[in-house]
């Protein structure tokens, strides 16, 4: 029985050893190579390039990793590191190509990247990129040597670049606007529609043209421009109970967080939080235009119908006598009769038909170049996203929807992403002196 009990005994300890033999020496036969992979295009490089890669052996683990680059006869290390020990399965490096120090000039590259693992084998990878060198930024050439800007208003700007390039815009403080690749008469032009903030002024806002070619070189011109100067109105509004209690409950039942609060806890946070969330989901609806433009001519106005509050109007909320918050009213209320037909301004593409918060049911349509109108506070809608639509079309009827206190359209125009002043729009000199104009001279 012993004899029988250290025979087992004896067969166990094999077979440990078996398996431990195994787990020590098995991956020293591995086979299989390690991976590489780019994590960036890297088809162009230019001044100065930031690049990662990943490492990955899942069996005997990485032992050598070498980047190079050559060109010519020359070839550059950018990364070489040995691991003296085994267990580092994955490594992901970022390393930067600096062809200026190195000397390299405009033209073909080739972008090595190897590994070796730990097996006997020393199993190897080695990955090999063409890639082209361009140490060139674009050069940009403007086409109209005047803009004259209003605060809130909108600059319609045309230039070309020595070369393509990947993006391009304006560039207005912290705010980038971008530009659309058109042929006007057969030529290549960028076009770029954009705002200024309704505090801007002459020599504290800065403006810019800049442009990034495939291998991510830069470049930046300052835009010629002027502008003017422009105050807007402050108001007053005294906050009745009739209002509060006829307008809060419908966005206390659309807003469960809403419900318990007061009248005016209500007011406030849709004044504040809302309004906020309701200009992030307009700028979402309007990062995307048309590369084209689809309107003509003026933009029409509501017809037969009386200002109520304009574009730039400060409001200070009164109740009892107290400020409980302000607002920028960043369009202009229009009113007409009680459910007035409502119609699109210019050509365009219907981007939303729905409710939007403080807006009520809005319809925004796209013209192209990032340019859109918003029609809010609607009782009907007529028109669904995806809509082509004409001027004069008819959109839905004027109500009182959203944070309205009483029948009328509120009218907005946006630059991407931006509200900018209907009055420009609606004035047949301002276009033919800032767009068309422009465009002729491009020609």
């Amino acid at each position: 029985m012993l004899y029988r009990y250290i025979r087992y005994i004896g067969l166990l300890a094999v077979i440990l050893v078996m398996i431990g033999g195994f787990w020590l020496f098995g991956s020293a036969f591995d086979m299989g190579k390690p991976e590489i992979k780019i994590h960036q295009d890297i088809g162009m490089i230019g001044r100065q390039k930031v690049i990662e890669a990943t490492f990955s052996d899942r069996g005997s683990s990485l032992r050598d990793t070498w980047i190079t680059i050559t060109q010519g006869d020359k070839t550059h290390t950018l990364y070489a590191v040995n691991y003296p020990k085994k267990g580092t399965r994955d490594k992901t490096v970022s390393f930067t190509v600096d062809p200026l120090s190195m000397k390299m000039q405009d033209g073909p590259a080739t972008l090595n990247i190897k590994a070796v693992d730990y097996s006997l084998f020393k199993n190897q990878t080695l990955l090999s990129k063409p890639l082209t060198i361009d140490l060139h930024p674009p050069q940009i050439y403007l086409l109209n040597p005047q803009n004259i800007i209003n605060p809130g208003g909108t600059c319609v700007t045309l230039y070309r670049t020595s070369k393509p390039v990947v993006i391009s815009g304006i560039q207005v403080d912290e705010r980038f606007f971008s530009a659309y690749l058109t042929t006007i008469s057969g030529k290549p032009f960028y076009v770029a529609y954009f705002s200024l903030p309704m505090e801007a002024g002459q020599g504290s806002t800065r403006i810019k043209v800049v442009a990034q070619d495939q291998a991510g070189n830069e470049s930046a011109v300052a835009l010629p421009h002027l502008i003017k100067n422009r105050k807007f109105r402050t108001d007053k509004i005294n906050l009745s109970d009739q209002f509060l209690q006829q307008k809060m409950p419908e966005f206390q039942m659309a807003d469960m967080n809403l419900r318990g609060k007061t009248p005016v806890e209500t007011f406030i946070h849709v004044n504040s939080v809302m309004r906020q969330d309701n200009f992030k989901t307009i700028q979402s609806l309007t990062r995307k235009s048309e590369a084209r433009q689809l309107w003509a001519d003026t933009f029409l106005r509501m017809k037969n119908a009386a200002p109520k509050a304009l574009f730039g109007d400060k409001r200070i909320w009164l109740y009892d006598g107290k400020a409980i918050g302000e607002s920028l009213h960043e369009g202009v209320d229009l009113a007409s009769l009680e459910h007035a037909p409502i119609e699109a301004a210019n050509n365009g593409l219907v981007v939303y038909a729905g409710p939007l918060g403080i807006y009520g049911n809005t319809v925004v349509i796209d013209h192209g170049f990032s340019l859109f109108t918003l029609y809010g506070h609607l009782s009907t809608i007529n028109v669904k996203a995806g809509q082509a639509v004409r001027k004069q079309d008819v959109l839905g009827s004027s109500g009182m929807s959203g944070l309205a206190g009483g029948d009328h359209l509120h009218f907005s125009i946006l630059v991407g992403g931006q509200f900018v002043n209907p009055l420009e729009w609606w004035d047949a000199h301002w276009i033919a002196d800032n767009v068309t104009r422009k465009i002729a001279m491009a020609n």
